[in-house]
């Protein structure tokens, strides 16, 4: 195998790896690492751990111990520079006795940028770029996005039939969507920050909004669970349990929602379609998440409500990046139109 494709191979790792710090690692990056021999083996990965913890390429490094002296170190993002609740990175990777460097993505933080010349001036080779789309639009991608524009990355979550149905009229909704849309949808949670609902959604249905996993049991992440707007939840409610943090939000006012999680890299939107409606008319959907049932009920609760959509031109339009099949459903993934 090539030298460059056992590092694309290694950085595909270090993405794979990333993604059990989703979540988990906010406000830090979540971040993967793979530490690679001078014959092309495996010797150690990690990933980035909660707040407080070691990052992604010291969680490699205490792995490999004496095995990562001369090895290639690869890595997701540039690897930190400052002294902040944990040591810079790039200092760690110099006295660690590392031979080579391989980043994706430059650290866009200038607090924390400048780790690749720091590896420079101590002798290390370091190799910038490899997998930088692929790394862009994985785990990263939504603390790239609070880098970018100061808030979270917003995914809107809807599950209908395929007229867009939510509810019967009689208000039966479960389950529209097959185990295995659901167990996904799960995943989806398990790697966010935070997810929002609205009162009306927390009366009717009394969700627990954890992240589960297929048998019921709690996922190690729990996304802070959102209530928005003005009415009273009772006390017994799932929602208000012990079982993951809840912040109530009295307002109908999306930047308020997430005003009141102000490390949030991530917030999913599960609903009701007014506070769907809501963020959508706000500008503040920047992914939607579309579980189609193959159902038709041709009639009942609509998936979305924006009242400020009056005729076609004013339709939020996106593009498709991505759709598979789970069971009889299926799940789009969709973003902005550059043209919208």
């Amino acid at each position: 195998m090539a030298p460059d494709q056992l590092l694309v191979d290694a950085m595909t790792r270090a993405i794979a790896e990333s993604r059990a710090a989703a979540g988990s690692s906010t406000p830090n990056p979540p971040v993967g690492a793979v530490i690679v021999g001078e014959r092309g083996e495996v010797i150690a990965s990690g990933y980035t751990r909660p707040a407080g913890g070691p990052h992604a390429e010291v969680v490699a490094l205490e792995a490999a111990g004496e095995q990562a002296r001369g090895s290639t170190v690869v890595v997701t993002l540039e690897p930190c520079n400052h002294q902040g609740r944990t040591g810079p990175c790039a200092q760690a990777l110099v006295d660690a006795g590392v031979a080579r460097v391989v980043y994706a993505l430059g650290d866009p933080n200038p607090q924390a940028s400048g780790g690749a010349q720091t590896l420079r001036d101590a002798g290390l080779e370091v190799v910038s770029g490899v997998g930088a789309a692929a790394a862009a639009d994985g785990p990263l991608r939504a603390w790239l996005h609070r880098q970018r524009t100061g808030r979270p990355l917003v995914i809107a979550k809807v599950a209908a039939t395929v007229d867009g149905r939510t509810a019967a009229p009689d208000g039966t909704s479960r389950w529209i969507t097959g185990e295995q849309a659901r167990a996904d949808a799960h995943d989806v949670r398990a790697g966010l920050d935070a997810i929002v609902v609205g009162t009306g959604t927390v009366l009717a249905d009394d969700p627990a909004l954890t992240a589960r996993e297929p048998d019921g049991s709690p996922r190690p992440h729990q996304p802070t669970r959102i209530i928005m707007g003005n009415r009273t939840i009772p006390e017994s409610a799932r929602i208000l349990d012990d079982a993951a943090p809840t912040v109530v939000v009295d307002s109908h006012d999306p930047a308020d929602v997430l005003a009141a999680v102000p490390d949030a890299l991530s917030v999913l939107v599960e609903g009701g379609p007014r506070i769907i409606g809501a963020f959508l008319a706000a500008g503040l959907v920047d992914e939607v998440h579309a579980y189609v049932a193959p159902v038709l009920l041709g009639a009942g609760a609509n998936a979305v409500d924006d009242s400020t959509v009056a005729t076609l031109a004013q339709a939020h339009r996106f593009m498709t990046v991505d759709v598979r099949r789970l069971g009889d459903d299926v799940r789009m993934t969709l973003r902005p139109s550059p043209d919208a």
